[in-house]
């Protein structure tokens, strides 16, 4: 005999395509076929409801989104052909039960307050009634999500006044469990406020070390006000919250609540609060306060571009700090490090923020570890190295995959971080496909306040691909979407948007943006300026091409003040960046021969680090420039390889070449996967053979692809062996 279950006769995405677009004529896209096959869980008795609901129905993605256990087709058919067929006892537990996620014996006996539960639940999956087991042993089921959805619904109806206490029992069993998370969803449900005030604060630490955000937000906006504001945990976490969002003139007043409330604990005298549900609240982060309150100042300080005060701030919480707390330790010296990056002192800011991790490593919050290693890589960009930049983002994206969350955050943002490095080194292909990975894997994989930076990304892209309109719009986007309050904003947006109008020639445009923010050549210098006054430098160079007959002594004055500052401070970034503009300056004055010694000074400092768009970028003159430089043989295999890059759009950072200029030295692991690569073996199979996950495979691959300048494997096998790599 055959037994055929419930998971034999679900429709596969295919069929139900076939069913919906063949046999009910409905001509729906593969994406609304998904969509409804997700939904029904392919239960071909939901599809079919579905589908006759949609008949003449003009918003199919309208439809689709609120196909759920109401539909009156879906609502009349579970419940009379499905509902009231069973037992009073059945009919009961279903209903009694349907507030649950997931379903097991004892769970289900205490929701019930009756016993029985686990072979209630072992004849409902074997008469097929909507269950569906979650594990092996069939310890634990959950509803189909459609019949869940439909009990719910005429459990409101028919018994109300037994929802509160259905939702509190499961709360308690849940924390008597110590599942506190889905205690606290259930108490929110009962509307046990108190409790679930009490049981927020001892779910805190996980979600704090997972950056779950949203989900806190929303957990803290369910709770009345003066729950939130009686609680010092939760009205610091509230300011938190309020600087995520971008909302700073609200932080004080809540840590001014925290602060009252921790006043009241310590006046009492008492060491361990006691909380509705038996819970204690001298939890971590309860301890933790003092700490928290000054660091979240910290972060208040610098989004006001109070550099000293962010530095107080930050030293106060360190003072604080107990010898094991790692977490503060790594908040205070992560200020620290913002405070002296804020100063453009990067001799400073890099070896105090390479802390920051370590600390958060010893705390357990690894997604913060990794986001940490986004500024890091930030101010190593400052210094001027990409390579280093690089390697600390791709070293962190294969940490997220050893630990687990190669899809949470910020999986998506070190992609992006990526991305950005790949466009600066010349390479647009690679940076492509490294965004498109951020954004599948969706803003989910994301910080909130890294979010921006997607944008900013694919600007630098569509504006290279040679759509600046399109760039212009993004970076609009980007604007909209930056948070203040977390780092130095070192590279505003707003003069990106200048220096794209300056490389298109739309000079009034960046004049009335230079107007605006009341730059001049004569400025006191400061590093949180000085990307503006950069941006400036590049406006007055425009403005003397376009009028000959101007000055460009502001502008020299300028860069050599800036200059100064920047060797000064370790700022090897804008040390390049300031020769490439004098060399620029120089060439529009006809002055040739300074403009190749400056030229030269930059080409030597950056062909290491295989910076491209930092020439590129200045266009045509800086071609003409380069040529020439070719012609007097300055630095000749960096210059050919900018030259290409000019010509075909398309390079990858400078590597030690053969003689035929072929990229050749790859590490021994890179040569096991090229061979393995050789083979018949599926990504997945060389993945396995190699013991590493398909994730690192891919990071390989890609160095590999890099070295060898081609784009598919079957290109990396052919040149591997052209050139006696294989």
């Amino acid at each position: 005999m055959t037994e055929l279950r419930a998971a034999d006769l679900r429709f596969s995405a295919q069929e139900a395509g076939a069913f919906l677009n063949e046999c009910m004529g409905l001509s729906l896209s593969a994406e609304h076929i998904s969509a409804l096959e997700a939904r029904t869980e392919g239960w071909a008795a939901g599809l079919q409801l579905a589908a006759l609901s949609l008949r003449g129905h003009a918003d199919v993605p309208g439809f689709i989104d609120a196909f759920t256990g109401s539909n009156r087709f879906i609502l009349d058919y579970l419940v009379e052909e499905v509902l009231q067929r069973q037992p009073d006892h059945v009919r009961s537990f279903l209903m009694r039960t349907a507030i649950l996620d997931r379903l097991s014996g004892p769970l289900c006996d205490a929701v019930t307050a009756q016993g029985g539960s686990s072979a209630v639940l072992n004849h409902l999956e074997r008469a097929n009634l909507f269950v569906v087991p979650l594990d092996d042993r069939r310890q634990w089921y959950r509803y189909h999500h459609l019949f869940a959805e439909v009990l719910r619904a005429r459990a409101s109806h028919e018994e109300p006044e037994l929802q509160k206490p259905l939702h509190r029992r499961a709360s308690e069993w849940y924390q008597h469990h110590d599942l506190l998370e889905d205690a606290l969803k259930h108490a929110l449900a009962a509307r046990d406020v108190e409790r679930a005030g009490a049981l927020l604060e001892a779910v805190l630490p996980a979600i704090r070390r997972s950056r779950h955000d949203a989900t806190l937000r929303g957990w803290l906006s369910a709770l009345p006000d003066h729950i939130v504001r009686g609680n010092p945990v939760l009205s610091v976490f509230y300011a938190w919250l309020m600087l995520t969002s971008g909302d700073l003139d609200a932080v004080e007043e809540r840590l001014q609540d925290a602060e009252r409330g921790l006043a009241e604990a310590s006046r009492d005298g008492e060491r361990t609060r006691n909380l509705p549900g038996g819970l204690k609240a001298e939890s971590e982060e309860f301890r933790a306060l003092p700490v928290t309150i000054a660091v979240y100042r910290a972060a208040l300080a610098q989004a006001a571009g109070d550099v000293t005060g962010t530095a107080a701030h930050a030293r106060r919480a360190l003072e604080l700090c107990g010898p094991g707390d790692h977490l503060s330790r790594a908040a205070a010296a992560g200020f620290l490090g913002l405070a002296a990056w804020a100063r453009g002192d990067l001799d400073t800011a890099v070896p105090t923020f390479a802390e920051v991790a370590p600390n958060l490593h010893g705390a357990g919050n690894i997604a913060d570890e990794l986001a940490s290693t986004m500024v890091l890589a930030d101010m190593w960009m400052a210094r001027g190295s990409l390579t280093e930049a690089r390697r600390l983002l791709e070293q962190a994206l294969t940490a997220a995959d050893s630990a687990g969350i190669a899809s949470g955050p910020p999986t998506a943002d070190l992609h992006v971080g990526i991305s950005a490095l790949y466009c600066e080194s010349g390479a647009p292909a690679a940076a492509r496909a490294h965004l498109e990975s951020g954004i599948t894997l969706g803003e989910a994989a994301s910080l909130p306040e890294n979010l921006y930076r997607r944008f900013v990304v694919m600007a630098r892209l569509q504006y290279l691909s040679g759509d600046p309109g399109r760039a212009l719009e993004l970076l609009e986007e980007a604007e909209r979407r930056y948070l203040r309050g977390f780092f130095p904003d070192v590279r505003p947006i707003p003069a990106m948007k200048a220096r794209i109008w300056i490389g298109q020639g739309a000079l009034r445009e960046a004049s009335d943006w230079a107007r605006a923010r009341r730059l001049s050549a004569g400025d006191e210098l400061t590093y949180l300026r000085e990307f503006e006054h950069l941006t400036l430098a590049r406006l007055l160079i425009a403005e003397q091409e376009a009028d000959p007959n101007g000055s460009l002594g502001g502008a020299f004055d300028l860069l050599e003040r800036l200059l100064q500052a920047a060797q000064a401070s370790g700022r090897g970034g804008s040390v390049n960046e300031i020769l490439v503009l004098k060399a620029k300056a120089y060439q529009v004055q006809g002055r040739v021969g300074l403009a190749l010694e400056a030229l030269e000074q930059a080409l030597i400092r950056t062909e290491a680090e295989g910076h491209v768009r930092l020439f590129l970028d200045e266009g045509a003159p800086m071609i003409a420039l380069l040529h020439k430089a070719a012609a007097e043989r300055i630095c000749p295999s960096f210059v050919s390889h900018l030259l290409h890059a000019a010509n075909t759009g398309e390079t990858v950072p400078a590597t030690p070449r053969g003689t035929d200029g072929m990229p050749v030295q790859l590490s021994e692991r890179e040569l096991q996967v090229l061979r393995l690569l050789d083979s018949s073996l599926s990504g997945p199979e060389v993945a396995r053979q190699l013991f590493v996950s398909l994730n690192t495979l891919r990071t390989h691959t890609r160095h590999i692809f890099e070295k060898l300048q081609v784009n598919s494997r079957a290109e990396a096998v052919r040149r591997a062996r052209e050139h006696g790599v294989l």
